[in-house]
């Protein structure tokens, strides 16, 4: 997500009404605390972006797990990035502070991105022939991250037959000249590989720390630049859109430098400048010069500090979210033809819990607003919660950016724009360039709008970014038709359905958490961005469902047969799409009527 919604300020954050802006040195005409916070964002949302990117290549290519597992264990882990901010956030307001917090969730991710440096040697795939083990041996014709024409080949005897998958899941065996040596069914091929159980161990615990230190870092960093603006302060969400700049800046540029380390040194050199930069971002608040004294302090309590207990307890909690992991990588699919309920319960644990909790929240939320609240109250809890379920549905397919685009853009794209090579994991670039270029413009247009009268309300452009979405993902599906004899498709039509996609998120993003605090209830505020950032959470774990579906077969870490490849994404992408588009036609329908319960809220 290129564009995050600011945190509320904490109910326990330092009075700073007496601060007066005009005797104030300046940045930009704003506090010049938010340069430094501007920078310390920007090393940390490089170092997100920088990881994110490399995610599923690293789990399929390195770790040579099923496309299915990679899928499954990079929806959990962006999941799980949305949840522990809830408590994160509550940390800080209670006990720990808001600096404190970031300090801390900074240092806890880098170490995070350091483990995830060391990852051993590659793991050594197999494929199991008809209840014979085989070697499997790759041949890569590119570099670590172009694989435009590598080869898998099984030895058999000391032969080497090439392994050519078939649209109806069967495998044949060619040899050195193009003959069909042997033709295996789909039952009797199984691809494996050896991987090292310490180094998979490690890579989850990493995982596991990145989320933790997120959860401390992520909302109290916004709530830090609130604290910068006096109440009613006119430039506070100019400040937020300076601030947020730098979530751009620092995903452009990881995006485009951990993929070219990777490429030329080794996974472990994409994720080395990672750690880098969360260590400047972390310096950065930890040595500001007296900059920040009096803003993100920790609440007036009496005691003894919590601070060391907290810190220990959030590292001892690291295989909780461990088991976690494991659980979402090893749950098996649900048997075919075993229907909605079938699914429900091969669902990992982490999804139940989501799924459950966000359908009591659903549920409950509007039947005691009704009861508690005014009419008028309760019809506009009621609008927030459906714009919250649409909500799920446009982060479901936004967020499939970081699973089946990354492996669709590597198996199934020309990998190259202009005569320049782009690997898979910059391709997820698109994104924050698009955000940095149309930004101002989409921002020029609602003024200019605005001022005509014609503005589209919350409603609308909630229905108009699902309208985007979808079509990005339509149009992804129909670029199948153009796709060369290498089942390969010009990497335009990705970046069509990524400027599609930006200017989704320019017309939803902005506006999400903000709409949340206008609609709900004061008592019930905080509660109600909870479950905002919930819906955000669910959106990102059935993202990894949805890329789950259009999975492959991969062995070695290359798909079989790159036809039956674009031939699962191409329907995956045109169900999804197809899908989110009539969500943003019911909601453009149910427009007026959401207008006249949300009583002029814009």
């Amino acid at each position: 997500m290129m564009v995050d919604t600011p945190g509320a300020e904490a109910p326990s954050s330092p009075d700073i009404t007496h601060v007066q802006p005009a005797d104030e040195r300046t940045w930009m005409g704003h506090p010049r605390q938010l340069a430094r916070l501007f920078s310390v964002e920007m090393w940390e949302r490089f170092g997100f972006y920088g990881m994110r990117a490399l995610l599923v290549l690293y789990l399929v290519k390195h770790f040579l797990l099923q496309q299915y597992q990679a899928s499954g264990i990079v929806g959990g882990y962006l999941s799980l990035v949305y949840l522990t901010p809830v408590i994160g956030g509550w940390l800080a307001d209670y006990y720990l502070g808001s600096k404190r917090s970031v300090k801390w969730g900074a240092l806890v991710m880098a170490a995070g991105y350091l483990l995830l440096c060391f990852g051993g040697d590659q793991a050594k795939p197999y494929a199991v022939i008809g209840g014979h083990r085989y070697e499997v041996q790759v041949d890569r014709g590119g570099s670590l991250l172009d694989s435009t024409d590598t080869k898998q080949w099984v030895v058999e005897n000391g032969q080497r037959l090439q392994i050519h998958g078939m649209p109806d899941g069967s495998v044949q065996l060619l040899s050195t000249s193009g003959q069909v040596a042997s033709t295996v069914a789909k039952q009797d091929f199984k691809p494996g590989a050896e991987t090292s159980p310490f180094y998979l161990t490690l890579m989850l615990f990493a995982l596991s720390l990145i989320v933790i230190g997120n959860g401390f870092f992520k909302p109290n960093i916004s709530t830090i630049v609130g604290s910068l603006y006096k109440q009613g302060d006119r430039r506070r969400d100019a400040g937020f859109t300076i601030f947020y700049m730098g979530i751009n800046i620092g995903s452009i540029g990881s995006q485009i430098l951990c993929p070219i380390f990777a490429n030329w040194f080794g996974w472990w050199a994409g994720f080395a400048i990672v750690v880098v930069g969360m260590l400047i971002g972390y310096a950065m608040m930890q040595f500001d010069g007296g900059r920040l004294a009096g803003y993100g302090e920790p609440p007036q309590r009496s005691g003894p500090d919590r601070a060391p207990l907290i810190y220990i307890l959030s590292i001892l909690s690291a295989p909780l979210f461990w088991l976690i992991f494991r659980n979402v990588m090893n749950t098996p699919e649900a048997a075919a033809g075993s229907g909605l309920w079938g699914y429900l319960v091969a669902t990992p644990f982490l999804g139940k819990v989501l799924f459950v909790t966000f359908l009591a929240a659903v549920i409950g939320i509007p039947i005691w607003s009704w009861k508690t609240g005014t009419r008028a109250e309760a019809q506009m809890m009621i609008a927030a919660i459906i714009l919250v379920i649409f909500n799920v549905t446009f982060w479901t397919l936004f967020e499939q950016a970081a699973s089946s685009l990354t492996l669709f853009a590597d198996s199934n794209t020309t990998l190259h724009l202009f005569g320049f090579f782009i690997s898979a994991p910059q391709t997820q670039n698109f994104n924050p360039i698009t955000i940095v270029i149309f930004a101002p413009i989409l921002s020029w247009l609602w003024l200019w709008l605005a001022r005509r009268g014609w503005e589209p309300s919350i409603q609308v452009k909630f229905g108009i970014a699902l309208l985007l979405v979808g079509l990005g993902f339509v149009v992804l599906a129909w670029s199948k038709v153009t796709a060369g004899a290498d089942a390969r498709v010009a990497l335009w039509w990705l970046v069509l359905t990524y400027f599609l996609h930006s200017i989704a998120e320019l017309c939803i993003s902005p506006v999400g958490l903000s709409m949340i605090t206008k609609l709900s209830i004061a008592r019930v505020v905080g509660m109600m961005m909870g479950v905002w950032f919930l819906s955000i959470s669910i959106g990102e774990y059935l993202a990894g469902a949805a890329a789950q579906s259009a999975s492959v077969q991969t062995v070695g870490g290359q798909v079989t047969n790159p036809q039956l490849a674009l031939e699962s994404y191409a329907h995956t992408f045109m169900v999804g799409g197809e899908t989110t588009m009539v969500a943003g036609v019911i909601l453009l329908a149910i427009s007026p009527w959401l207008k006249k319960i949300m009583h002029g809220v814009k």
